[in-house]
């Protein structure tokens, strides 16, 4: 009986403690049941609200309308225009094969396409949006639209895009946008922080310079999306803000009748006010169709455009460096007059050639011109002449004067694509070639030649800068009329000041006063230049006598041919002429000028590659251009009313 007691006592033990365990397990499991319950809503019912949301509510950043870019009088060179674009987020595409098919079946994704895209989607996050197409035609977007439930992951989106005008004329100076690449944004924290798929950035010209101003800020849409992504009602919208817009100093009907003229011509054209600064055209030729970047250049075009041997995309009067050949000796006379090295009625005789140390140094014209004075060798350009004057007065000199008359520093500083050229002197040539300077070199710098490199708008500078009478200028392509006023008043104060016969300008060293700095020592010496330059085309034996206009078209200017290699004894034997070389073994052919010649109010620099005279290939360019400029003068000065008292 006792035993069978203690049997049950310790049964019942067992049995209670048994339960006792279970209840705990019981109760922990409740406990960690309400914890965890507890936890999914309350401590993380943010988080779980927004997964939910994001199942159910879709974001799109739109991107922001970039600003436009105006010509002088308004007229649109770089606009925006509507497009349509295919978006895709990839992790909310179950399968990207099935898509892929589908999308082949209702709009332009060939396997090219197909493939290009894989490589994108590898470089990005799957939760980042990306853009499959960003320029579908109106049947193809509305298609997508009506077949979207069938297709998860993938929207439609209404964008802009850049558009540009289709004759290229200002393509260069201007530039173009196209996709931001991983480099864009290494160098720019706007574009990090802006962040949209199809982001167009600008990469070279004005686009690139100003694109931090012109971008924007981006827009947001909100939508409420079905289980298949379509979307049920728009929860959200808020406007973005659009770039600001810029007015150029361009006038767009030059440029384009300049681009005209220059169809087929490998070369470029500047003209300048000499007076503000204003850049009136600015041509580089052969151009390319700027819109073709926007969407992405197909390789095809691409390679058209890179194999070209007149290279097209090189923005040629800011990158092109050419000698300046005789175009640099208005610059010489003055550089010698201002330094005492001649006067006008120095004479020497030019016989076809001179010796030195047993080189000989040629005249363009065999026989020679016989004897000369400075004005008459301006006029006639005469290289003998030239030798003996840079001989006297020194490259180190001449490199003085040359760069105070904006010859070896950019012009535009702000541009990436701008060269600054080189001005030699005895310096530069033991720090850069590490030999000494020889006496023979500066003969042929005194004609251009040599180390001597500039850019056309370097050139179009410098005559701007001699014929406003010797001051400085600051170019500018930009419209600001605030900095135009400033620019006003400093010129109305040097006029009153040359009316006052004062020879001095008002104070250097206090920037108050003025901005327009004299660049002469002796007044005269500007002038006497300027007139030899009427004489060379003006008047008969003038290298651009035959390119001349009348009345108040009157312009005087410079010719110049740039030689890009040394002539042999044979070929000066053989008496070849340019037209009779092949194409690149041709000199290039320069000119320079200013107009009116009375009351002169423009420059201009053509340079023609491969042109062979300045005379017969640049020459008549600048004529029908200095035409049309002067034709527009009146209402370029419609808009800048009461600019200048007359000298």
């Amino acid at each position: 009986m006792r035993s069978f007691l203690g049997t049950f006592q310790n049964k019942s033990k067992l049995i209670t403690r048994r339960m006792f365990i279970i209840t705990s397990v019981k109760i922990v499991v409740f406990i960690s049941i309400i914890s965890r319950l507890f936890y999914l809503q309350i401590s993380e019912n943010i988080k779980w609200r927004s997964l939910s949301d994001k199942n159910r509510l879709r974001e799109w950043k739109l991107a922001p309308q970039r600003g436009v870019i105006e010509d002088y009088f308004g007229k649109k060179i770089a606009k925006n225009t509507r497009v349509f674009q295919l978006h895709m987020i990839p992790e909310d595409v179950p399968d990207l094969e099935t898509l892929f098919f589908k999308l082949s079946r209702m709009i332009d994704f060939n396997r090219r396409k197909r493939n290009s895209l894989v490589k994108r989607l590898k470089k990005r996050k799957p939760w980042e949006p990306i853009i499959i197409s960003d320029n579908l035609s109106w049947e193809e977007f509305s298609r997508l639209n009506l077949f979207l439930h069938e297709m998860q992951g993938i929207k439609p989106v209404v964008s802009v895009a850049r558009k540009y005008l289709h004759n290229g004329s200002s393509s260069h100076i201007i530039g173009y946008v196209a996709d931001t690449s991983k480099k864009d944004l290494e160098n720019s924290k706007l574009l990090r922080e802006i962040d949209i798929p199809g982001l167009k950035t600008g990469k070279t010209g004005l686009e690139k310079l100003l694109n931090n101003e012109m971008i924007g800020k981006p827009g947001l849409q909100r939508f409420e999306v079905n289980a298949y992504g379509k979307r049920i009602k728009e929860l959200k919208f808020i406007q973005g803000t659009a770039g600001q817009d810029f007015k150029t100093t361009l006038d767009h009907e030059v440029q384009e009748f300049t681009g005209e003229l220059m169809k087929d011509i490998s070369g470029s054209v500047c003209v300048m006010d000499i007076y503000t600064g204003d850049i009136v055209s600015l041509v580089s030729s052969p151009t390319f169709n700027s819109n073709k970047f926007v969407h992405g250049i197909s390789s095809e075009d691409w390679e058209v455009l890179i194999k070209d041997k007149k290279k097209p995309l090189i923005n040629k009067p800011l990158a092109g460096l050419y000698p300046p050949g005789s175009t640099i000796k208005p610059i010489v006379a003055l550089s010698a007059l201002e330094n005492d090295v001649i006067n006008p009625q120095h004479i020497i005789q030019c016989t076809g050639s001179i010796e030195l140390y047993g080189m000989k140094y040629h005249c363009w014209k065999e026989k020679g011109h016989g004897f000369m004075n400075l004005r008459s060798a301006i006029k006639q350009s005469c290289d003998i002449y030239f030798y003996e004057t840079s001989r006297r007065l020194g490259v180190d000199r001449l490199s003085v004067t040359s760069k105070q008359f904006g010859l070896g520093e950019k012009v535009l500083t702000n541009f990436v694509e701008e060269k600054s050229g080189v001005v030699p002197n005895t310096k530069w040539k033991l720090k850069n070639i590490g030999k000494g300077w020889v006496l023979g070199e500066t003969l042929i710098t005194g004609i251009g030649q040599g180390y001597f490199q500039t850019t056309p708008i370097q050139l179009c500078l410098m005559m701007s800068q001699l014929a406003n009478g010797g001051y400085t200028i600051k170019p500018r392509i930009i419209d600001d009329k605030y900095a135009l006023q400033g620019i006003i008043n400093d010129w109305r104060r040097e006029f009153l000041s040359r009316k006052e016969e004062n020879n001095l300008i008002f104070d250097e060293n206090n920037a108050q006063d003025t901005s327009v700095k004299k660049l002469f020592r002796n007044k005269e010496n500007i002038k006497f230049v300027l007139d030899a330059l009427y004489g060379a085309t003006n008047e008969p034996m003038g290298t651009s006598y035959r390119s001349r206009l009348t009345n108040e078209f009157m312009y005087a200017g410079k010719t110049g041919t740039s030689q890009i290699r040394t002539i042999t004894a044979e070929e000066r034997e053989l008496k070849l002429k340019q037209k009779d070389l092949p194409y690149e073994r041709r000199d290039h052919a320069l000119f320079i000028a200013f107009a009116p010649y009375k009351n002169p109010r423009y420059s201009i620099s053509v340079v023609i590659e491969h042109g062979g005279t300045g005379s017969s290939a640049a020459a008549p360019i600048a004529k029908k251009v200095i035409k049309k400029v002067l034709d527009r003068h009146k209402l370029r000065k419609k808009y800048q009313s009461d600019l200048f008292q007359e000298v």
